[in-house]
Formats: C-alpha cells, structure tokens, sequence
C-alpha cells in the first residue's frame, strides 16, 4: 500500500472517547476503514482517563469512608480510618490503565488505526493531525466528529493553581481544609461528595433557587437533607461575586437576597458546566457550522450541515453524557455503513453518584409545566 493509500480512509474519527471508540469498533465491524484520533496519550478520552470512571472510583472509596462512619449508629463502629491518598491515587490509576489497555486490545483486533496527534480540518475530506513525528494529513470519505468538551470556565477567577476544576480535583493532590464548591449541579455535588469524606470542610453556592438544576425538586429533597447536616454551608440563589488570591488563601464574596459575608478558603472549585469544543478543531473548513457555545448541530443520523461529517457526543450539546455518547456512536457508524438507523431516544437517563445517589429519565414535572 502506497503513502497517501495508507492515508485513505472510509472514516476518520476525531476523539476516543466513549463515543469516539464506539463509533470506531461498529464501523470496523461493518468492513470499513478506520482511523481514530486522540491527542491523548491513551485512548477512552477524558471520560476514561480524567472524568467519570475516575470519579466513580473516588465515589466509591468515599461510600466506603462514609458507611463506616454511619455504621455507628447500628451499634458498629470501626477505627477512626486512615487515608493513603497515594495509594488511592494507584488505585485509581490502575482501574484506568486497565480499562484503557482494554481499548487499545480492541482497536488493534480490529484494525482501527490509531493515530496519535491533534486533529483539525484541512478540508472537507480531509484532516490534518499534528503527530510528533510531523504534520499526518488524513483523507476520508466519511468523518465522525467526537471532541467532547471541556469544564466551562469563569473568566474572572484569579490564575492561581489553588483554583482547580473537575480535572484538578480528581487528582486529588491534597485534602484541602475548607473548600468553596461553585456550582451545585452534578459535578459539583460528586466532587463535594468525595472531599468530604476525605475530611474537608464544603461550601456550596449554586445560583439557582435549589441543587441539581433541571432536576425534580422532590428527588433532590434528601439528598438536600443529607448533605446540610455534613457540609459547613449550602447557598442557593446565591452568585460569586469574586475571589481574590491572598497568601491566606482564596477570599471568595458573594452576591444575592441571603448571600454570606465573605469567606477564606483553602481551595476554590469551578464546577459551573461544561463546553462543547466544536470551535477548537476548524470545523468550518469542512463546511461544518459551529455555534457559539462550540455546539455542532446535526439530525437523527448524526450528520451535520456537511452530510458526509457526523457529529456525536458532548459536542452535540446536552445532556452531555457518556452513555448517549456511545448510541450516538453506532447510530452514525451504521449511517456511514448503509444502514437503516436513527437515534431518536423516548428519554436519555440522568444521574448524580453522589450520596444518596439522584436518577431520572425522562420528562421532568418542570419540563411538563
């Protein structure tokens, strides 16, 4: 096989995610030729390596660390526990490395094609991906976008390392004595579900009237109850005014009808949403239309405004999960493929690990009204 044959292929997928590798292992198994891009150095994208199987283990080690203390009142109590965060560090990383050498043991027997690199349109049948090794322009005849996205940021948060987002707290480098959570959504709760049992002191200040936004009221009533007897504050209807970087600490001031007076604490957490990266990959040089927020829009088969570029995943806006990823991923392979198929979904299921756990599916009682 020539060069540039070597660099011809059916589809090329851009992202290893969930969806990314979905999409890649139907469509080999359809008799296609793939490619799969990923700028990490691992494959399963930031879900496997720095997202949700990282904080499900941590979830995890946290149920542990809290049923043992619970277990006090049924008359059973243990010694106070001690807390290798190095080793649970390992631990985690192991689960990964597991998980993502599984991948890459899938893609091989496939004979999906793994390039290392990151990618961006060169044209519409084309994709240049920057290797270590040089500029790798890829031709295809169908692509498959899956770039997922990225924590949302807040523009006016001081550059200082103490400030972290999701990824900077599932590193758990630390065990902050007092940490300010902004944002009461999902990531925000897990992440406030794991540092408190580890032992530091959490406050909550979400902007909206109650926890979990979008959800029933009536399902986050005991997790609501559960969590305002452990954690130090919990501020609804309240806004971060500012934080200032002090040697003390991070000085945070808020805003609102009942906002508090202005506290120091040890870390600040930024967990206010995610952002699709539809903007970071030059998707208009293929003809792909990119919203504002990084959202590529596309219909039941996946494809975008450019028919023959399919789009899956967090970059297709919310709800951004990894399991609607994955449907999405065969849904376009299959279309690549010739097949009958659409992702049309009666309702996508929700759900906060954090404790108690929080699931729906389905349309909510405020969507109804």
């Amino acid at each position: 096989m020539s060069a540039a044959e070597n660099d011809r292929f059916d589809v090329v997928i851009l992202g290893s995610g969930p969806g990314g590798y979905t999409a890649a292992f139907r469509a080999a198994d359809l008799g296609l030729r793939v490619a799969l891009v990923e700028s990490h150095s691992r494959l399963g994208g930031v879900c496997t390596n720095i997202g949700c199987i990282l904080s499900k283990a941590l979830l995890h080690a946290a149920r542990i660390l809290s049923e043992a203390h619970d277990a006090r009142e049924l008359g059973i109590t243990f010694g106070e526990p001690s807390i290798d965060l190095a080793g649970l560090r390992a631990s985690t990383e192991g689960v990964i490395a597991q998980l993502t050498k599984g991948l890459a043991g899938l893609a091989k027997q496939r004979s999906v094609e793994v390039v290392r690199g990151t990618g961006r349109f060169a044209s519409p049948n084309e994709l240049a991906v920057e290797t270590p090794d040089g500029t790798r322009t890829l031709s295809f005849t169908n692509a498959i976008i899956a770039v997922g996205s990225s924590p949302a940021r807040i523009p006016s948060m001081p550059d200082d390392p103490r400030v972290i987002d999701s990824t900077g707290a599932l590193a758990l480098e630390d065990v902050p004595g007092s940490l300010l959570v902004i944002g009461g959504g999902i990531i925000g709760l897990e992440m406030a579900t794991v540092y408190d049992a580890l032992g530091s002191r959490i406050t909550v200040v979400e902007m909206l009237d109650q926890l979990i936004p979008g959800c029933d009221a009536d399902l986050v009533k005991p997790l609501a109850a559960r969590i305002a007897k452990r954690y130090e504050a919990i501020h609804l209807g309240t806004r971060v005014a500012s934080v200032e970087a002090t040697k003390e600490g991070l000085r945070a001031t808020f805003e609102g009808d009942d906002a508090p007076e202005a506290r120091t604490f040890d870390r600040v957490l930024v967990a206010v949403g995610r952002r699709a990266r539809g903007g970071e990959i030059d998707a208009q040089a293929a003809g792909v239309e990119v919203d504002e927020r990084g959202v590529i829009a596309v219909d039941h088969q996946m494809r975008t405004s450019a028919p023959h570029i399919h789009a899956i995943g967090d970059v297709t806006g919310e709800p951004m999960l990894a399991h609607k990823a994955t449907h999405q991923g065969v849904v376009a392979a299959e279309v690549i493929a010739g097949r009958a198929s659409i992702f049309d979904p009666a309702g996508i299921p929700s759900v906060a690990y954090t404790d108690p756990e929080v699931a729906w599916v389905g349309l909510t009682e405020t969507q109804a009204k």
